[in-house]
């Protein structure tokens, strides 16, 4: 019988706060955050004042509310970069952005939707609100849209439905989530194979976006091209999108994509 490893069970406690955070999502004040992990919020404060201290958590100054800290979510980006996938696809989107001039992102499905892992900038690079762990809105940027059209519906509709990325680039709180307007957006994605933003939701920034295929058939990644209206050329047929196609192709071959079709 296997001995179990002997632990600091104080540790064990506090981290029931640590779920507790990432089970809802959202920052939460002290009574509801200590609720939630089953103990007293006297108890509780104890261990949030030192995961504050350490970056796990932070507060609010200004509404007292706890939320995920710094270190934390380097930790979770961490995670999410090992993920074989990502490693396959660092190098190749590196050396996208060189070949091409212009900024590429990687982005993995994350629990709060399509989040960004890798950020590539040329050597002079474009403004744009986005940044490693940014969450990206599903119907208003490329790079939602190319997960919210590959990915299965019912994912995509709950995603939709529960407002998933309300905190995402982007985000539209006024936005209808279904109808003939957004079947419209995902099969003009579908029909190209890209997802395209024309200087929309980022002012003056057009952007491509292609889905990358595991050997199952399903979506582990996203790429992103963006750029200055100026000089990022966005037709469909431009060097750009014919750029990135080939790259998330590449990168689909390598994590075995068509080789149960092939097989057949």
């Amino acid at each position: 019988m296997k001995r179990e490893s002997r632990g600091i069970q104080s540790i064990e406690v506090g981290g029931e706060l640590l779920r507790a955070l990432a089970r809802s999502g959202e920052p939460m004040m002290l009574r509801d955050l200590a609720r939630e992990a089953g103990m007293t919020p006297a108890k509780a404060h104890p261990y949030l004042a030192s995961f504050s201290r350490i970056g796990l958590i932070e507060q609010d100054e200004t509404t007292g509310r706890y939320e995920i800290g710094a270190l934390a979510l380097e930790l979770g980006l961490i995670s999410l970069r090992r993920l074989s996938g990502v490693r396959i696809a660092r190098p190749k989107i590196a050396g996208l952005a060189s070949q091409i001039g212009h900024a590429v992102s990687l982005a993995v499905w994350g629990t709060h939707g399509p989040t960004v892992v890798q950020l590539e900038e040329p050597a002079q690079p474009v403004h744009i609100v986005m940044r490693v762990g940014s969450v990206m809105a599903l119907l208003e940027t490329a790079t939602g849209r190319a997960f919210a059209a590959f990915l299965p519906e019912k994912t995509i509709s709950a995603a939709l439905d529960s407002g998933l990325d309300r905190h995402g680039v982007g985000y539209n709180p006024k936005r209808a989530v279904k109808g003939a307007k957004v079947a419209e957006i995902l099969a003009e994605v579908r029909k190209h194979g890209l997802a395209r933003a024309l200087g929309d939701p980022l002012p003056g920034v057009n952007a491509f976006s292609a889905p990358v295929f595991d050997h199952s058939g399903h979506v582990a990644l996203v790429i992103t091209a963006m750029g200055p209206e100026g000089t990022f050329d966005a037709r469909w047929d431009s060097p750009i999108a014919h750029a990135l196609r080939d790259c998330a192709g590449a990168i689909s071959k390598r994590l075995g994509y068509g080789i149960n079709a092939a097989a057949e």
